[in-house]
């Protein structure tokens, strides 16, 4: 990937990850539900750091997840 593309790829992955934690944020959930989402988030952005790519595919996973009510630790 060259630099532009690679810059372009953490620029997005950031904005997704701002929008992720406001969206946990947000959520009507227990506090230790909301902890524990919030350390995957900072998992995700640890990762970012080192392999954009694979940061993205896993805050879409994570995202998928909180769309289809899928909060673990929460019963349904």
């Amino acid at each position: 990937m060259d630099y532009d593309g690679q810059l372009q790829l953490y620029a997005a992955v950031a904005v997704r990850l701002k929008e992720a934690h406001a969206t946990v944020r947000a959520l009507q959930v227990p506090e230790g539900v909301r902890m524990a989402l919030t350390r995957k988030l900072l998992v995700i952005t640890a990762a970012a750091k080192h392999d954009p790519a694979a940061a993205n595919r896993r805050l879409e996973r994570f995202m998928a997840d909180l769309d289809e009510d899928r909060i673990p630790g929460e019963e349904l």
